[in-house]
């Protein structure tokens, strides 16, 4: 009798970590500080040798950070790969991956803003989840709240539901009382804009989260507006926004919430702000393409299940990739 082995949180003490820098790279300072972090918490990061090296903008040429990349989500050994840090880059190499028939064992993939172009592939494209989680440059920040250290390892090591209450409706759909199942999807949008037009635009289905920073209002309606007009949101049931920071306009004004408000009063499906993801000071987890629940009405607040993982049997044994 073959036996079946239950599916489990998505790490475990003990675990190897990938180190990708697809991006941007960071002072050596800040990598040696996420890197003691991953060590705090239990768990191995492997960092390639050549993680960063020469090039104009981003932290490697493009065939090394593409070869580190796509090492990182084949490797049989570890269980997940983090990012250094955002920026941008990720665009330039994001061809080549989608040119790869995806690995058989899907492994978490963490990170935020300019990862938001790797997300959308391992979600719309391999159906992997993934998370939408704090850089690693960040988390070996001294600043970083200790509250967001904790739930990051209960949602990582113990498999806990992210629950983001206390929603903001921004139109009369989000007001009444309903309820929206589906994943979750989505991330920066100067990023998510990106793409559209390219052969990694596909039209997604469930909840859209948006975030970003630094955009003043006038730029958030273009790329609100553009995202509409291509049919990106044609096939969505609601809309979340995450933080949307800096941005104020040469009279020191912010004029991003209104911007979103007037978008929200446009759409029929429901439309809410306040979760607490992207660029702001408190940076919780959201897991992608895993089981998620947005209740609409007087209270609304949004769940969002951890995605158990088939354990590596053989990768748990082996110490290289």
């Amino acid at each position: 009798m073959s036996r079946t082995t239950a599916p489990q949180p998505p790490l475990a003490p003990g675990d190897i970590v990938d180190v990708v820098a697809p991006g941007f790279r960071c002072p050596p300072e800040n990598l040696a500080g996420g890197i003691e972090f991953l060590r705090r918490i239990g768990l191995k990061p492997r960092v390639p040798p050549d993680l960063f090296g020469d090039d104009l903008l981003c932290a490697n040429s493009d065939a090394k950070r593409f070869a580190q990349l796509k090492r990182a989500l084949a490797a049989r050994d570890s269980r997940a790969v983090w990012c250094v840090r955002g920026g941008y880059g990720a665009i330039r190499i994001i061809e080549r991956l989608q040119a790869l028939a995806s690995p058989r064992q899907p492994k978490l993939f963490i990170g935020y803003s300019d990862a938001t172009t790797v997300h959308w592939l391992l979600n719309q494209h391999w159906k992997w989840p993934s998370l939408h989680g704090p850089l690693l440059d960040r988390l070996g920040a001294a600043a970083v709240p200790e509250a967001e250290y904790k739930e990051l390892q209960e949602v990582l090591f113990g498999g806990r539901a992210v629950t983001f209450p206390d929603l903001q409706p921004l139109n009369a759909a989000a007001r009444r009382r309903s309820m929206v199942r589906g994943h979750v999807c989505g991330g920066n949008l100067t990023v998510l804009q990106s793409l559209l037009g390219t052969p990694l635009q596909r039209r997604p289905r469930g909840l859209l989260l948006l975030e970003d920073v630094g955009e003043r209002g006038y730029r958030i309606d273009r790329m609100l507006e553009h995202l509409s007009q291509a049919g990106l949101l044609r096939n969505l049931d609601a809309i979340v926004f995450g933080s949307f920071t800096g941005g104020r306009e040469t009279d020191g004004t912010n004029l991003g919430p209104q911007v979103l408000e007037r978008f929200a009063q446009e759409q029929k499906i429901p439309v809410l702000s306040g979760v607490q993801a992207g660029h702001g000071a408190y940076q919780r987890p959201v897991f992608l393409r895993s089981p998620a629940h947005l209740t609409c009405g007087p209270r609304p607040s949004l769940v969002i299940s951890t995605p158990a993982f088939a354990p590596y049997a053989q990768g748990r044994k082996a110490g290289g990739g």
